[in-house]
């Protein structure tokens, strides 16, 4: 078989398939070339349509902690499949699945199961406006919490002027509510606060920024946030769908000690299948029907497969503790390149916490959209497709994160850093 292949199936896509995929960026738009058809994968590796073995660094968008087809979550599914996949009827499973969440999060009361993060987020938003009887949300420019409508909003003219609608089909009435600052700034937010404080429900965040390549918050920006939040009487959302349970049995935001009212999860605790949550305290999320007036409902909504998928995940990853082994492969990585950037003189650093790393092409380090855009989007287009041809599949964008899993070895992390350090080179 041959890349030709590719061609073949991506020009069949087309045919019924808008822009021949079901996400954007898989048809490469920010890197060029032919979008990738995988067959299967296993551990770190992913195998294409063409014969190809490739080691994974985007691990499903992070949804893969313990690799690719790891057995004992594929005996679960399995197992859990042989019994009936979805019922529309509540099951045991799904009952333990929520306390397991409320054990490892104290500050989830309460968890209500969906099945994808824009899910997660579209509900917690309605929360919010319910309880507070205020309308408008606070979100920082970068910052990605799904495909909802008021969520598809870009900075817009001024700190004032509400944001800008990001996508056709998203009437402007729909995001005027929604104020878009940019990340790290708590200046900015103080700034709407004190100006219409009384009318904001909540501020949403991803505590650590994932959709504009890895951005870490400022060492007391989030603790800045929530103090913000409390003054105002807004509501504190933290958008944990990528980094729940990414870098510890635990949410990001249980490690560093600061509370927000509600929390989305997802990615990792589907265990490679459609399952997101959101949580928080009963005094609000009893405010969700059946309880309460705010409605949510969903047909899939916790069901079996994916419910066993994430006990499964989860019960490993508490039993082999895989965390601090991906943080030292992490560290391992950016250590390596950016020290050769810096020897040689080269125009990009790595970026990275624990397990999770952004390849910026420039040198400048990143602490939001405006520094992350100085990046060199060609350049990371050549560096991706350089890597690519050298076994090792990236992100197709400079602004997601790559991922490490719980497969990844030295091996594996020491061949990316090579390929990278040589398409810089070359």
């Amino acid at each position: 078989m041959s890349m030709l292949n590719h061609e073949a199936l991506f020009s069949r896509a087309c045919q019924v398939i808008p822009g021949g995929v079901n996400s954007p960026v898989r048809a490469f738009n920010g890197v060029g070339g032919t979008p990738l058809y995988v067959e299967s994968g296993k551990g770190p590796y992913i195998h294409t349509a063409d014969g190809r073995k490739l080691v994974d660094f985007c691990c499903s968008w992070g949804a893969m902690i313990l690799g690719h087809a790891h057995d004992e979550v594929v005996a679960a599914i399995q197992s859990r499949a042989a019994l009936g996949t979805t019922f529309g009827i509540n099951t045991p499973d799904e009952v333990t699945f929520a306390e397991r969440l409320c054990e490892w999060l104290p500050s989830l009361e309460r968890v209500r199961l969906v099945n994808s993060g824009t899910e997660a987020v579209m509900t917690a938003l309605r929360i919010v406006r319910g309880v507070t009887g205020r309308k408008r949300i606070i979100k920082f420019d970068g910052c990605y919490h799904g495909h909802s409508d008021s969520m598809l909003v870009s900075a817009g003219s001024g700190l004032l002027t509400g944001g800008t609608v990001s996508s056709a089909g998203v009437p402007r009435y729909v995001v005027h509510d929604t104020f878009v600052v940019p990340y790290n700034d708590i200046d900015a937010v103080k700034t709407l606060i004190q100006t219409m404080g009384s009318e904001v429900a909540a501020i949403i965040v991803e505590p650590i920024a994932g959709n504009m390549g890895l951005v870490m918050p400022d060492p007391d920006f989030l603790v800045r946030l929530r103090h913000t939040a409390d003054q105002s009487g807004a509501l504190l959302i933290f958008d944990e769908v990528i980094t729940g349970f990414r870098f510890a049995l635990s949410s990001y935001a249980a490690t560093i000690g600061v509370k927000a009212d509600l929390m989305t999860l997802g990615k990792v605790i589907g265990g490679g299948l459609p399952l997101a949550a959101l949580g928080g305290a009963a005094v609000f999320m009893d405010e969700l029907s059946p309880t309460g007036k705010v409605y949510q409902a969903g047909t899939l909504s916790g069901n079996p497969l994916a419910v066993a998928a994430g006990l499964k995940t989860l019960d490993v990853l508490e039993r082999d503790n895989p965390y601090p082994r991906m943080a030292e492969l992490g560290q391992r990585l950016a250590d390596t390149v950016n020290t050769a950037a810096v020897e040689r003189g080269l125009p990009f650093h790595c970026a990275q916490y624990k397990g999770v790393f952004t390849f910026f092409c420039t040198p400048t380090p990143v602490r939001d959209l405006a520094t992350a855009k100085q990046s060199d989007t060609a350049a990371y287009a050549r560096l991706f497709h350089s890597v690519l041809k050298s076994g090792f599949y990236l992100p197709p964008s400079q602004f997601e994160m790559g991922f490490i899993s719980a497969a990844h070895g030295e091996a594996e992390i020491d061949g990316l850093a090579q390929a990278v350090i040589a398409a810089w080179e070359s």
